[in-house]
Formats: structure tokens, sequence, C-alpha cells
């Protein structure tokens, strides 16, 4: 029997790649012979240059750049020297691992830091970018990220505007002269807006630390950005799906550097030929944290279970917790959970790794048992 497993980090506990290792534990132990492949997965959010550099032989660079609240860092972003590709994760500048709780502040926070990964992978020649929009601590609407690559925002005075606590005194948008980027894709793990019930304030902006007042006040200033790009640059993103990602900078590359939005977890597949993988298999296994409604917003088991399906294969998820709705759980063939009755969710986190062996060892028994009875 063959064997892909295909998971997604599990957050706070294990990466992709660990989740892998583990789950291949089951298979190894009740079918010897198995062929299993492990191709660790990512949708757009943390952990997708680590994906794309590992399938595609890529190397890190670091650069010194800013995190969100202005703090100089050595950062770091895969490059694919064979195709000049640089990979970028937001998070690794802009994102909410960079902070400590209490430091959460997203009227200060900035995209500044993913401007300066942009202008490092030009210097060196990048042909395209990738650039992965997840795990943000920022809601600035990549008005940080568009002033480190030259664009000036103004008031009607002439005042440079460098926060996006003060975009609802913009007037004017001057565009650099000199910055022009070569192709860049945007991947994105949520379809949401730029503004309204869905945008990124009302939806993301609150688990950034953001009260309600200053929703209020982000609400208006990423109004009067989009309104101000719409005249001064002639586009406006705003309705775009995924334009919301990230506090807005799926937005702002759209607006800023000519990006394309698509799904984070479309072009990992792509870039790791997934679904050339999958072709060769029998049994297909993925996970994630957590299995719920915004799995079926472009999460990487629906992704996987998407192509499994379309390829008329057999696709299983192991999950650290599920919700009810069926819409989410009728995607597999089967939904095993890590958690049990009277285990917390703290205990499964710590357990991850044992609890994923010992439910794949579990699937890997089913299967068996299926096989035979046939």
């Amino acid at each position: 029997m063959r064997f892909l497993v295909a998971p997604d980090k599990f957050k706070g506990s294990l990466g992709a790649t660990e989740v892998a290792k583990s789950i291949a534990v089951g298979p190894r132990d009740v079918l010897p012979d198995a062929i299993i492949e492990l191709v660790p997965m990512a949708d757009g959010g943390e952990g997708t240059a680590e994906v794309i550099c590992d399938a595609l032989g890529g190397t890190w660079v670091t650069c010194l750049a800013h995190d969100p609240i202005g703090r100089a860092i050595e950062a770091r972003y895969a490059w694919i020297d064979k195709n000049k590709l640089a990979v970028i994760e937001m998070s690794e500048v802009a994102g909410m691992r960079r902070l400590h709780k209490g430091e959460l502040d997203p009227l200060r926070a900035s995209t500044f830091g993913v401007g300066e990964l942009l202008l490092d992978g030009m210097k060196r020649g990048a042909r395209g970018f990738i650039i992965g929009l997840g795990g943000s601590a920022t809601n600035d609407g990549g008005l940080g990220m568009a002033r480190a690559l030259g664009y000036r925002f103004l008031r009607h005075d002439g005042g440079v505007i460098e926060s996006v606590a003060d975009l609802i005194a913009l007037e004017r948008i001057e565009k650099p002269k000199a910055v022009k980027l070569p192709g860049t894709v945007a991947a994105v793990d949520v379809r949401n807006p730029l503004l309204g019930k869905r945008g990124a304030t009302r939806v993301f902006a609150s688990q950034k630390g953001a009260t309600p007042e200053q929703i209020e006040l982000f609400e208006r200033g990423l109004t009067k950005l989009a309104d101000t790009v719409a005249l001064d640059l002639g586009c406006d993103f705003r309705d775009e799906p995924g334009a919301g990602a990230a506090g807005g900078l799926g937005f702002g590359l759209m607006s800023f550097c000519g990006a394309k939005i698509r799904s984070g977890f479309d072009v990992v597949a792509e870039s790791i030929g997934l679904e050339w993988k999958m072709r060769e298999t029998d049994v297909i296994i993925t996970g994630e944290g957590s299995l719920d409604r915004q799995t079926l917003e472009g999460k990487t088991p629906a992704g996987v279970a998407g192509l499994a399906r379309k390829l008329g294969k057999r696709v299983f998820a192991i999950v650290g917790r599920a919700s009810e709705g069926r819409a989410v759980t009728e995607l597999f063939d089967g939904v095993q959970i890590l958690t049990s009755p009277g285990m917390s969710e703290q205990e499964s986190i710590a357990r991850a790794s044992e609890l994923l062996k010992q439910e794949a060892r579990k699937l890997a028994e089913t299967l068996t048992e299926t096989k035979n009875a046939l």
C-alpha cells in the first residue's frame, strides 16, 4: 500500500515536517512493506517558505530589517537560485510571533520590514517573489511596506504620514520613480476583502490587540487609503478576495507592487508537484491543528481533500480538534481527533507527536482490516 502524508503544521505545537514524520510512524508499524512519502504542506501562512525551500532545494538568506514595532532584526527568506525566486513570509518581520503578548499594538505595528525584504530580494536579482500572508501583527493595509519601497503618503499640507493611525488625514500618494518589482504572488489562506464586516479590521484586528474604538479608526483609515489609491494610482482592489489578508497587506501588495492574489495552498501545491505525487499513491493523510469552517476558506486539509477527490483517492485527516460542521468533515473519508474525553487541549498540544503516531496507527489498522475483508 502506498501512502502520501501531506499535513500542515499544528500551530503552537509541531511544524509540518514534524507532523508528517509522526503520522508516518503509524503505517510503518502496521504495514512494514508500505511505501510512505512525506510531503509537508502549507497554505500561505507560517511555514510556507520552509516547505517551498525544502521542496525546491533552496537556501536561506538573511538581511537586516525591522520588526512590527521598529526594532532592528536579522530576518531571513528562502532563495531558489535556479529560478531566481525569493519566497518571503510576512510574519518573519511583521508577525505576531515577533512580539510578546504585551507588545501587541496594531496602531503602531507596521509592514515596513516586508518592504525591506522585497528590496533585498531585488538587490539579489530576484525575477519573482512569493509572499506568504499569515500570522500578521499589523493592520496597516501595506502602508509600511509601500513606504519602504519609496511611496510617499502626504497630508494636505505636504506633511508625510508614517503611521496607520494617521491615515484618515491622507490626501495624496506619490509613487517612487526607481522601484519596479518583478512578478509577485501574494499567497493567502483567507478570502476576506479589505473593508466591511468581513474585512481585515472587523474580523481580525481584535486578535492583534485592537480596541473597539481603534477598530473604527482602522476602518476609516483603510477606507481613506483605498479611496486615495483609486484616485492617485488608478486601481481599486478593496473588494478583491484576499485583499484583507494580513491586515490588508493583500490590498497593499496588489496596489503598490502589482501582485496577484492566489490561494496559498495552490501556490505550494504547484511548487512541490503535489497532484503528480498523489497520482502515484493509494491513501492520502492530511491534517492540521484545527478543522473548522475556516478550513473551507482554503486551508491545507481542504485543498488536499479537493485534489484527492479529483483523482479518486481516499483521503483522511488527523487533527487536533474539529468542529461539528458536516460541510467540513464530509470532505474526508475519515477524521480522527487527537483530543479525547477528559484530555485538556493543553495536554493534547504537549503530547501531539505521540498522539499523532497513535491515531495514525489506528487508521492504518482500520485500513488493513478493511482490505483483508474485501
